[in-house]
């Protein structure tokens, strides 16, 4: 090529001359970002949650759920890990703790109770006793502070499910006369006469009651989301008239914690604890859901038909209805003894 053929050969012929190569070079799509993942999703939906929450040590369980992440565990797992920690710390922080570091064994038995006491099944409660514990594992070895103590000498739960007992009735009457503050009374009565479980009551607002009906709505549980009406009885509607006229009319839960919250778990077991102790009952084993007990108890000895029995409990299936609402002792006793009764008076069927 001579030097005016050189003169004339410039960039822009060159660019004219392979238009096709110039495209395949400067000109190819860009490839759209990659969709995150189903677990990914998952993920950042659990972090968005527990980030909008006033969670004690939720930085230690955002680094925790990023850490299953990459160890690549299922969705449902991740899923099943927050729900267990966010309801743990949450119980936690109501003991009147305040930095994750104070964690005792102490406190991982009140949870597993309180989980007891709200009728949860064994494995739930399990699955979240396991979840704790994996967590707890992970702090000792990720940070300082923490107790390796924890994992030496584990909270373990009872298995098979035994059910509360119910109250016997003179211990009842016992608590009853013993209660003298009106909240307590509303309290403890609402839960005997409606059967609802604890997290029902507590979650309960003004507009979910019909005063004139006797009647509470429940539109969704820690159990079911099923709705369902309870009714009480006119003790019951007297205590919640007594709470009524004095508690903040301000507040929209029936029973209020601070702030805009409902009453939290901790602080209804220990009111009933301070009942216990007030009718001198303390060292009776009773717990929160045994007046659920003593409710389905009573209502089946009373010959109330096992489905309406069902539908008031909220239970899913009659085969529960019939583990949870167990003939008491006294009854079969009172039974055995009338139908014997009728036996030595000759009153009995003759056999066939």
């Amino acid at each position: 090529m001579d030097q005016d053929q050189l003169s004339t050969f410039n960039s822009t012929n060159l660019f004219a001359s392979h238009p096709s190569d110039l495209n395949a070079i400067f000109l190819q799509p860009v490839a759209p970002p990659a969709k995150p993942s189903a677990r990914q999703q998952v993920l950042d939906r659990l972090l968005d949650k527990i980030n909008a929450q006033d969670l004690l040590g939720k930085s230690y369980v955002e680094q925790y759920l990023r850490h299953k992440y990459r160890r690549n565990c299922k969705a449902n797992t991740l899923r099943q890990a927050a729900i267990s920690l966010v309801q743990f710390l949450s119980f936690f922080a109501n003991r009147g703790n305040t930095v994750l570091e104070q964690l005792s064994r102490e406190d991982i038995e009140a949870f597993v109770e309180a989980l007891q006491d709200r009728g949860l099944k064994p494995t739930t409660v399990n699955t979240r006793l396991r979840n704790v514990y994996a967590f707890v594992r992970y702090l000792i070895l990720e940070y300082t502070g923490f107790d390796w103590g924890l994992m030496e000498r584990k909270v373990k739960l009872k298995l098979p499910e035994r059910l509360p007992r119910a109250f016997d009735p003179q211990h009842l009457d016992q608590l009853l006369c013993a209660i003298d503050d009106c909240r307590e009374r509303a309290l403890i009565l609402l839960l005997l006469r409606t059967g609802m479980r604890i997290g029902e009551l507590l979650n309960c607002k003004l507009a979910d009651i019909d005063l004139n009906e006797q009647k509470i709505l429940i539109y969704q549980s820690d159990k079911t989301s099923v709705g369902r009406a309870v009714y009480y009885s006119t003790d019951a509607q007297q205590a919640l008239l007594a709470w009524l006229r004095v508690r903040d009319a301000g507040r929209q839960h029936l029973f209020y914690g601070q702030k805009d919250k409902p009453l939290c778990y901790e602080a209804a077991r220990a009111i009933f604890k301070n009942c216990l102790q007030k009718a001198d009952l303390q060292y009776s084993g009773y717990t929160l859901h045994c007046l659920r007990h003593s409710f389905a108890t009573g209502f089946l000895n009373a010959k109330m038909p096992l489905e309406c029995l069902r539908v008031l409990l909220g239970h899913s299936n009659l085969e529960i209805t019939r583990r949870y609402a167990r003939l008491s002792d006294k009854t079969r006793e009172e039974e055995y003894f009338a139908a014997m009764q009728r036996i030595l008076k000759g009153d009995a069927d003759e056999p066939h």
